[in-house]
C-alpha cells in the first residue's frame, strides 16, 4: 500500500480520537489530533461554551493542511472537517488523502459527549451547533463512512478494509 494520508472526521465526540488513534496503530503511521493545532484564542471560545467560526477557523485549517503535506511517511489526523469546504481546503496540495466519516446521531454522540471529562469542548448547545454546521461527505468526495454504533474495533477493521490495507488480522 502507498503512503497512507486519512482524516478521521465527524462531531465532537463521535470517537475521532479513539479510532484515529487505532487507525494510526494498525497502518504504523504517526497519529495527529487537530484540537491540539487550536489557537489559545479558538480553546477559549470553545470553553466559554461559544461556537468558532469559518474565520477562527482559518489559520488551523491551514495548519493542519501544512500538517497532512508534509508528513512524507503519512498520517491519521482527527478533525471534525465538518463543511465540505473545509475538507476541500485540507486536500488542497494532498490530492491521497483519504476521509473517514464517523456518523452518528445526536442522542448517541451526546451519550458519549456527557460522560467526557477534561475536555474544553462545553455542553450540548456547542454539539447542537456542529451538528447544524455539518455537511455530510457527498458521494463524490470519496469519504469512507462508518456508523458510530459499531464497536470501535469493528469500525477499525471496516475502515482498514475501505482503505485497503493490508491484513493484519489477530492484531488489536
Amino acid at each position: 500500500m502507498s503512503v497512507c494520508k486519512v482524516i478521521v472526521m465527524g462531531v465532537s465526540g463521535c470517537g475521532k480520537s479513539l479510532i484515529g488513534t487505532r487507525l494510526a496503530e494498525r497502518l504504523e503511521v504517526p497519529f495527529f489530533d487537530a484540537d491540539d493545532f487550536h489557537s489559545q484564542a479558538n480553546v477559549a471560545k470553545m470553553a466559554s461554551g461559544v461556537p468558532l467560526t469559518d474565520a477562527d477557523r482559518s489559520g488551523w485549517l491551514d495548519d493542519l493542511a501544512e500538517l497532512v503535506r508534509v508528513e512524507q511517511k503519512g498520517l491519521v489526523l482527527a478533525c471534525s472537517a465538518l463543511k465540505r469546504a473545509y475538507r476541500d481546503r485540507l486536500r488542497a496540495g494532498n490530492p491521497s488523502l483519504q476521509f473517514v466519516y464517523l456518523r452518528g446521531d445526536m442522542d448517541t454522540i451526546w451519550s458519549r459527549h456527557s460522560s467526557r471529562e477534561d475536555h474544553y469542548f462545553n455542553g450540548r448547545t456547542m454539539l447542537e451547533s456542529q451538528f447544524r454546521a455539518l455537511q455530510e461527505p457527498e458521494p463524490d468526495e470519496g469519504a469512507i463512512t462508518v456508523d458510530v454504533s459499531e464497536l470501535p474495533d469493528r469500525i477499525v477493521e471496516r475502515c482498514l478494509s475501505a482503505l485497503g490495507a493490508p491484513d493484519r488480522t489477530g492484531e488489536s
